[in-house]
């Protein structure tokens, strides 16, 4: 993979230093940073790790910034380190840090009914999700209908939706009269598409285009 710079953004080492060197986290709230070190360090050489802290409070906010020295080091870590950090490039320094983590945050956390701020993880317990959700009134199946205005792209939705484990199929379709997008996504258990609708409905993908997700009706027992 090659990143490619624009002729008018300056120097190669100013876009390097500013823009392909340092990755934004999410991590458990528990974290020092020297377990977030720990955890990148094998991606490459760290410059720096910082932690972002509650300004009044000095608590940690769940999210922190890894610097690499190397641009390639940057992207493997975002490559191969587990997606319940949701890794990203970070935005450069001399841009809003305080908006680009709000809508990074908001953007990879949603609020359920009871207050609770549920991080997106990608654990097997799905957060505790399946236990506590048992009063859904809709009826729900292991096949999801995704609906977006604008088109998709396979192997990116794919990949959104292979964050939740179980996926099955991602079946891309496109209406070409309209251009906007939709998908059919199966996974093989009800627990785990229950999960990615309370996730992903309403998610922003990309930015500033929500998406849509409802059941489908796949044939099996609901009551299930």
């Amino acid at each position: 993979v090659f990143i490619a710079q624009s002729r008018a953004s300056g120097s190669h080492r100013d876009v390097e230093d500013e823009e392909l060197t340092r990755i934004f986290v999410m991590i458990p709230k528990s974290y020092t940073e020297e377990d977030l070190r720990e955890k990148f360090k094998m991606y490459g050489d760290i410059e720096y790790c910082s932690i972002i802290k509650n300004k009044t409070t000095g608590e940690s906010k769940g999210l922190g910034y890894v610097r690499y020295l190397k641009p390639s080091q940057a992207a493997r870590a975002i490559e191969e380190c587990d997606r319940s950090y949701r890794a990203i490039l970070a935005e450069p320094k001399n841009k809003s840090s305080e908006s680009f983590e709000h809508d990074y945050y908001s953007n990879n956390t949603r609020q359920d009914p009871r207050g609770n701020t549920l991080p997106f993880c990608g654990q097997t317990e799905f957060c505790s999700f399946e236990k506590n959700e048992s009063r859904i009134q809709e009826s729900v199946s292991k096949r999801l209908s995704v609906v977006s205005r604008l088109p998709f792209i396979q192997e990116q939705l794919f990949a959104l939706f292979d964050i939740i484990p179980g996926l099955e199929y991602c079946d891309v379709q496109r209406d070409p009269h309209t251009n906007s997008g939709y998908a059919v996504i199966q996974y093989s258990t009800a627990a785990s598409a229950i999960y990615a609708k309370y996730k992903l409905h309403g998610f922003e993908y990309p930015p500033g285009n929500r998406l849509t997700v409802i059941f489908l009706e796949d044939g099996s027992d609901s009551s299930e």
